[in-house]
């Protein structure tokens, strides 16, 4: 398979590990859906959904930037039709958008918790919902979660108990999804990375020491190609971590 022609919807692409996709994709050929709130500078952040659309463009693919908060329903349907309308259809959806605050129990306000579990769980499950009547006419549809393995282990949850909780969601949406689904042929899985990823909002969480450390996130962009140029019946249902799929493949140089 290859992602010639193909369109891949991308919630919160104007940045990080959506816009590595985005021109990974790009460069193979693909439509690129960029969907994100961000259609102007953010004081703090690069990127916007029209500088990574023209990055796109420069890449080699196709690109329309949509303005998509993933909390707003009614949005979420808007922009997938606007898509489907301007590119014939939807192939892929990647659901990259997410929320993060990695504070305990007592330090972690209502709002924070609200907003993490409405952008990661919700979100992931509100645009897979919205994406299907398209996925389910398209030649090798995949829905992908960026979220980790549910690991019931305190350690991955003592820390962030709200934050986990939110990502855990997503992830058992690839499992309960990947099992209804499979029927139809739309493979869903869901990649996570080995280790840190050097990303803006890593740098404003972690310090600028943090974000040097980290790896770039072109490893995720490669795993992603290697997922969603799989042949869907292939591989489901898999809560699949980076480094561990590329070496899968045949990757070595890490």
């Amino acid at each position: 398979m290859n992602l010639k022609d193909q369109t891949i919807f991308i919630t919160g692409a104007s940045r990080g590990i959506g816009r590595a996709i985005a021109l990974k994709c790009a460069e193979a050929g693909a439509n690129i859906v960029i969907a994100s709130k961000t259609d102007t500078p953010h004081p703090k952040l690069p990127g916007t959904i029209h500088s990574v659309a023209e990055e796109v463009e420069q890449a080699g693919g196709k690109a329309l930037a949509l303005v998509l908060d993933v909390r707003d329903e009614e949005g979420i349907a808007n922009v997938m039709r606007q898509a489907a309308d301007h590119f014939g259809g939807i192939d892929c959806l990647i659901n990259n958008a997410g929320a993060i605050f990695l504070a305990g129990t007592g330090a972690t306000p209502m709002k924070r918790y609200d907003l993490m579990q409405s952008v990661n769980t919700r979100g992931t499950y509100a645009c897979s919902q919205a994406a299907l009547p398209y996925l389910q006419k398209a030649k090798n549809p995949h829905i992908l979660n960026l979220s980790p393995p549910i690991d019931m282990d305190p350690k991955w949850l003592e820390n962030h108990v709200a934050y986990t909780i939110s990502k855990y969601g997503m992830s058992m949406c690839t499992l309960g999804m990947s099992a209804e689904l499979k029927s139809a042929g739309i493979a869903v899985n869901s990649l996570w990375p080995r280790t840190i990823i050097a990303t803006d909002a890593l740098r404003m969480v972690g310090g600028t020491s943090l974000f040097q450390m980290a790896r770039t996130p072109a490893i995720m962009a490669d795993a992603v190609y290697e997922i969603l140029t799989t042949e869907n019946n292939e591989l489901t249902g898999q809560w699949l971590i980076d480094e561990t799929f590329l070496k899968q493949r045949g990757v070595t140089d890490f």
